[in-house]
């Protein structure tokens, strides 16, 4: 037996999910990038397998933010070492 037709019809491109407070995080939030620097003898480019991106260190000690998607296969990298940034002042 049906329910008397006392649903909402759906309607493609709708959300029947609630909506999230502003500021909190989403379940499915995305990982901060992870920062490699160059410890080799030149410059260098790598392109991410996941994104596609270019991420350029110009010369030996320079830094660059990785996307999470491209993270493991920089860090596989023998002249890129992951470092930790400082943590920000309180």
């Amino acid at each position: 037996m049906c329910c008397g037709n006392n649903r909402t019809p759906f309607r493609p491109g709708t959300s029947t999910r609630p909506a999230q407070p502003a500021g909190s995080q989403s379940e499915f939030a995305r990982p901060t990038g992870a920062t490699f620097e160059n410890i080799g003898g030149t410059g260098l480019t790598v392109v991410g397998p996941v994104t596609g991106r270019r991420y350029h260190f110009d010369k030996p000690g320079s830094r660059v933010t990785v996307d999470p998607r491209d993270r493991s296969s920089v860090a596989a990298i023998g002249m890129l070492k992951a470092v930790a940034l400082p943590a920000p002042n309180s």
